[in-house]
């Protein structure tokens, strides 16, 4: 038959300059591509001969090949899979989004046959057109299984096509590439240089079922064969290198794999020198399948907590690598899991390489994170010494999910653990505090600070120390923000002995409701005094129940946000009002009791005044803050000093 000249689809003319010009941001992925269609030939082949044992195909040795010529600058992809006919070629090719592989699935499905659901990427489809990108004439030999004739196509991508049916060609389908010139500034390398192509199939097509062999340079083939023949000797040409190591460990059965299999593919993924604290394995089936095989690293990455951490884990669509760093996959507070996903099927944009907005993926994070969380509380359960170092690590960065994830916040609180009095060094989780309540105590106490050195000297702590009532020691930054969002743990509410009023005399039979208001009387004129002398310092002064040895602290009100919060929002660019704070005073003080009979006894107060400042001085002091002057503060308690001497 003569050879026939076709036009493109329109679209498919679009495509194409689309394709050259700007789809791919990675002109390497014209290999994964070509390399996927190829595998998809080879899997729908020993299908159909599963399914036809007459058909005429040969399926011992299914491969792929890829042959580079530096000379003529081709680079050729190769496989004996199920090929195509000559008007397959004519109607799938010439036409963009018809890759014949959604009919195929199609077929499969009718057929109520398990295989239907293995979600083949695609035989030639958008990808197949990536090879424009590298190369100004593409040209494909093949020939359908079972067929007697051939076909070639050819183009340079400017509109046409042609058509020719061969007489001889091999079974399955070749693409040869006729490469533009290299130009690295256009990240156009030379890709007849063998490490790039071991480096690109290293990277996107390692783990695909079937081998991918590169072929030896045709000049050292025929150099060999020539100096065989001088020497009256059959040369022996070159074994072809097999690039891709075919091992997904993820898809193979546990008991076939070693743990040092795993470690090494975790060191690869993660750049780690270290073993993995944890593997976890899931596989999904159903309508949608994928498997997975994610990773808890034994310590922390230097940079966890910065902008630029590249967080996420590789994602794959039947082996073949799509995407590193996808962070679609798990939520933020899980970003230092590090692993790979491999999906059947996923919709994915043309390039294969930003992903659709997709439930599947939304099954998938939810899973993945369900999972993630689980495999946690399994070591908290039966590990302690491997969850220790896990907390210790990434408790953190694992408590902002607190906050971000409400859906999941019940199984984030079941693996955590937080530092408190009721132990020096053992910490303990929200369940264990819950059982050891005192009689009567409703609420869950805790308080913030730099280090529990500081919070464990802190005047807000004093009552309850003298009382036993046990209180959370929160050290991290997020702890701040997580505490107000959670609220309450199985009807236990949250509280800071930092905020509110908190009355623990009311409980205590010792002290009569008659002696707190005596002393609320006594102490009226002092309260309402410094409260005018402060001024718009606080927001009110009161007697305290939960110092027994300081003379004053500060405290927030119940509903306002605390100093380190306030900061936390300001250094995230967010205004937010100052709010004041209450002064609180210790009736049993010496200081205060001095103060208050000094009040009443004098007229002029002009020093006690200062007495005043000073003492509101001291209380912001003691909770790790700053005076509102530090100068004037210095100054005041220089001179009360100088007249004490």
């Amino acid at each position: 038959m003569s050879t026939e000249t076709f036009e493109f689809q329109v679209e498919a003319r679009q495509l194409l300059q689309l394709m050259i010009h700007s789809v791919y941001s990675n002109k390497d992925v014209f290999l994964r591509e070509l390399v996927s269609n190829a595998s998809d030939a080879l899997d729908k082949l020993r299908l159909e001969k599963l399914w036809d044992d007459s058909l005429d195909a040969d399926v011992s040795d299914l491969h792929i090949e890829i042959d580079v010529d530096k000379d003529a600058r081709t680079l050729t992809v190769r496989d004996n899979g199920i090929g195509m006919s000559y008007d397959e070629v004519g109607r799938l090719i010439g036409t963009i989004a018809n890759s014949g592989t959604a009919k195929f699935l199609q077929e499969l499905k009718e057929a109520k046959d398990a295989a239907g659901e293995e979600g083949l990427i695609g035989q030639f489809g958008v990808g197949f057109y990536s090879g424009f990108m590298v190369a100004d004439e593409v040209t494909l030999l093949t020939r359908r299984a079972g067929e007697s004739q051939g076909t070639r196509w050819s183009s340079r991508g400017e509109g046409t096509y042609t058509l020719e049916t061969v007489d001889e060609a091999p079974q399955g389908t070749s693409v040869t590439l006729h490469l533009k010139p290299a130009d690295p500034e256009n990240q156009l390398h030379d890709y007849t240089s063998p490490w790039k192509i071991r480096e690109i199939i290293k990277r996107y097509s390692d783990f695909i079922t079937w081998p991918v062999r590169m072929m030896p340079e045709v000049s050292a083939t025929a150099a060999a064969a020539d100096e065989g023949s001088e020497n009256g000797e059959s040369a022996e040409a070159p074994e072809p290198e097999t690039l891709n190591s075919m091992k997904a460990l993820w898809a193979r059965p546990r008991d076939e794999v070693s743990d040092d299999e795993y470690h090494e593919l975790y060191k690869h993924i993660a750049h780690d020198w270290r073993d993995p604290l944890e593997t976890i394995r899931l596989q999904a089936e159903g309508t949608f399948e994928y498997q997975s095989l994610l990773f808890l690293p034994a310590h922390a990455p230097h940079d966890l907590f910065t902008r630029d951490f590249k967080r996420g884990v590789q994602l794959y669509v039947k082996r073949v690598f799509i995407m590193d760093d996808c962070e679609a996959l798990l939520p933020p507070y899980l970003r230092f899991v590090k692993g790979v996903v491999d999906a059947a099927d996923l919709s994915l944009n043309v390039s294969r390489e930003i992903l659709q907005q997709d439930r599947h993926i939304e099954l998938m994070r939810r899973r993945l994170t369900k999972k993630v969380l689980s495999t946690v509380k399994e070591m908290k359960a039966k590990d302690q010494d491997r969850y220790d170092t896990f907390w210790r690590e990434f408790g953190t960065v694992l408590k902002e999910g607190l906050v971000t994830d409400p859906e999941n916040r019940d199984a984030v609180l079941a693996v955590a653990s937080f530092a408190s009095t009721h132990h020096d060094t053992e910490p303990t989780t929200l369940k264990q505090y819950v059982e050891r309540m005192k009689d009567g105590q409703e609420d869950i106490y805790y308080l913030t600070g730099e280090s529990r050195q500081s919070i464990e000297n802190s005047p807000h702590m004093e009552a309850f120390r003298d009382r036993g009532i046990e209180v959370l020691l929160l050290t991290d930054a997020v702890d701040e923000v997580w505490a107000d969002a959670v609220g309450e743990y199985e009807g236990k509410k949250l509280r800071s002995v930092a905020k509110g009023q908190i009355d623990l005399d009311a409980k205590d039979e010792e002290t009569p409701d008659a002696d707190r208001e005596k002393r609320a009387e006594e102490y009226a004129g002092l309260l309402g005094w410094m409260k005018e002398q402060l001024g718009e310092d606080i927001k009110e002064v009161r007697l305290s129940s939960r110092l027994t040895v300081s003379p004053a602290c500060v405290v927030s009100d119940a509903h306002d946000l605390t100093p380190a919060l306030e900061n936390m929002y300001r250094a995230m660019g967010q205004e937010v009002p100052r709010a004041k704070r209450i002064l609180e005073l210790n009736p049993d003080h010496q200081l205060v009791k001095g103060l208050n009979q000094a009040y009443k006894e004098r007229e002029d107060r002009t020093e006690l005044a200062d007495t005043a400042e000073l003492l509101h001085g001291l209380a912001v002091l003691a909770e790790g803050g700053q005076p509102k002057e530090p100068a004037r503060f210095v100054k005041l308690m220089a001179d009360r000093l100088e007249r004490a001497l």
